[in-house]
C-alpha cells in the first residue's frame, strides 16, 4: 500500500472501506458540533447506539416479571451467559466450552491463578513482562505473598534491551529456559498497555510448556484487537475485560478462557461458587462442589444481566462485521498512522516523535504509542483542546488507537494535521 498524507487519499480509503457504515452504529463524542477524533478505544470503547435498547429490554422484563424474568424474559436470565461462547470463541480463537463471561478482569486473574499458580519449594517463579499493567503486578505480588514467597525473588520481569522499547521474543524464550524447572507460571499481557507491543503468545506458550510451567495471558488490550488462536496455541488460560476494544461499557463484565484439557479436571484447585455448580443439580442446594465440566465451572455468582446486555449489544456488531474484515482494516489504519507520523518528522526536518510500538504487522494491534521528544504534555493538552481524545502516559508518551469499527482514515489525517499545527506553534 502506497500511502499519501492528504485528505483526498484518506477519503478515498474510506470510500473503499467495507466497514465504513459501522461508524454510524456508535455514538461519537462531539467537539464544537463536530465528531471528536476519538483514539482511546484501548481505554474505553465507544457506546453502540443499540446498547440502550438491549439494556432496556432487561429493565422492562424485570419491571413486568420480577424474579420470573429468570425463566420467562425475552432472553431468560438463568442461561443468559450461554449466549456468549459462540461469539467470543471467534474473537479469542477457542472452542465454545473453553470460554465464559463473568466478573471483572482482576477478579478473574486471581481466580485463574488459584488454579494455575501452584508453587512448590522447587517450582515457584512467575515470569512476566516488565511494566505489566499495575493491576497485574499487584495480583502477582499478592498471590506470591499469599503462598509465602518473596515477590522480589519470585517474580521475574523481562525488560527491553538498553536503548530499546519492545521486548525481544528471543529474550523472553531464553529467560524461560534459563529459569527452567523453577518456573511455575508464565503470565504476559497479550498486548502491552504502554508500548502496544503484541507478544508472540504461541512461542511463549510452547516455551513455558517445555519447562513444565503453565502459560496464561491478560488479554485486556488484545481481545477484539488482534488475531488470537488460544486453543490451537495450547495456552492454558486467559482473561480479558470487555470495556476497551469490545465496547461493552465502563467496568463491563469480563471474560475467561480455559483450555479444554483443563476444564473437566476436578483435581485443579479453584475457588467455587454456586453458579459454577453442575446445572442439573444446582438447585438441590447440596454440600460438596461439583463443577460444570466447561469453563463455566469457574463461575461464582449468577450473571450480572444489565452489564451482560451491554456486552451482547457490542458482540452482535462484531458478529455482523466479521473478524477477518475487522483485522484487515485495523492493520491499514495502524500503518497509515505510522506513515503520517513519519511524514511529519520529515516535514520538520528532525525527529520530534518516536514511535515505541513495533512496526511489524504481527507485533502490534490498533495502538500506536508516540514518545514525544519535546513539549509532550503541552502538545497533548493542546490536542485535547482541539477535539482529539487520546491518552497521556507519564513521563512523555501519547497513546492513540484507531479502531476499525468506528474510526476512519479521515480521523487519522485530521489527527495528523492537528499534531502538525500544534507542534508548529508550541
Amino acid at each position: 500500500m502506497e500511502y499519501k498524507n492528504s485528505l483526498e487519499f484518506a477519503r478515498s480509503m474510506d470510500e473503499k472501506d467495507l466497514l465504513r457504515n459501522f461508524r454510524n452504529r456508535f455514538f461519537i463524542p462531539q467537539h464544537n458540533g463536530k465528531d471528536c477524533v476519538y483514539f482511546t478505544g484501548n481505554s474505553l470503547g465507544l457506546q453502540p447506539k443499540a446498547t440502550s435498547q438491549y439494556v432496556q429490554q432487561e429493565l422492562d422484563d424485570w419491571a413486568k416479571m420480577g424474579v420470573e424474568g429468570h425463566f420467562h424474559a425475552k432472553n431468560p436470565w438463568m442461561p443468559y451467559h450461554e449466549m456468549f461462547p459462540k461469539q467470543l470463541s471467534k474473537i479469542v480463537g477457542c472452542r465454545q466450552n473453553e470460554v465464559v463471561v463473568m466478573n471483572s478482569l482482576t477478579v478473574n486473574l486471581h481466580l485463574l491463578m488459584v488454579s494455575f499458580y501452584k508453587p512448590t519449594k522447587q517450582r515457584y517463579k512467575i515470569i512476566c513482562e516488565a511494566k505489566a499493567f499495575p493491576s497485574d503486578q499487584y495480583a502477582f505480588e499478592t498471590q506470591v505473598r499469599y503462598h509465602g514467597f518473596d515477590p522480589r525473588e519470585t517474580i521475574i520481569e523481562i525488560e527491553p534491551r538498553e536503548g530499546e522499547y519492545a521486548i525481544r521474543n528471543e529474550d523472553i524464550i531464553s529467560t524461560i529456559k534459563q529459569y527452567g524447572d523453577t518456573v511455575a507460571l508464565v503470565l504476559f499481557g497479550g498486548v502491552n498497555y504502554y508500548t502496544g507491543q503484541y507478544f508472540d503468545l504461541k512461542t511463549i506458550t510452547k516455551a513455558a510448556h517445555d519447562v513444565g510451567a503453565y502459560a496464561g495471558f491478560d488479554l485486556a488490550h488484545a481481545a477484539g484487537n488482534v488475531e488470537l488462536d488460544l486453543h490451537a496455541w495450547h495456552a492454558d488460560f486467559a482473561g480479558w475485560c470487555s470495556y476497551k476494544y469490545l465496547n461493552s461499557g465502563p467496568g463491563g463484565v469480563a471474560g475467561v478462557y480455559i483450555h479444554e484439557k483443563h476444564v473437566a479436571n476436578t483435581e485443579l484447585p479453584r475457588f467455587a461458587g454456586w453458579w459454577g455448580y453442575t446445572k442439573e443439580t444446582r438447585f438441590k442446594m447440596e454440600k460438596g462442589f461439583e463443577a460444570i465440566p466447561t469453563a463455566e465451572g469457574w463461575q461464582l455468582s449468577n450473571a450480572p444481566i444489565l452489564s451482560m446486555a451491554a456486552h451482547k449489544a457490542s458482540l452482535d456488531i462484531f458478529d455482523e462485521a466479521g473478524m477477518e474484515k475487522t483485522h484487515a482494516k485495523r492493520k491499514l489504519l495502524s500503518d497509515y498512522l505510522l506513515f503520517i507520523t513519519e511524514d511529519h518528522n520529515k516535514q520538520f526536518g528532525q525527529k520530534l516523535i518516536e514511535v515505541i510500538t513495533p512496526r511489524e504487522a504481527n507485533a502490534k494491534g490498533c495502538q500506536v504509542s508516540m514518545l514525544m521528544l519535546k513539549n509532550g504534555k503541552a502538545i497533548f493538552d493542546e490536542l485535547t483542546k482541539q477535539g482529539v481524545i487520546a491518552d497521556w502516559r507519564e513521563p512523555n508518551v501519547i497513546r492513540v488507537a484507531p479502531v476499525p469499527l468506528y474510526n476512519s482514515f479521515e480521523d487519522i489525517y485530521r489527527f495528523g494535521e492537528i499534531v502538525r499545527t500544534t507542534i508548529s506553534k508550541i
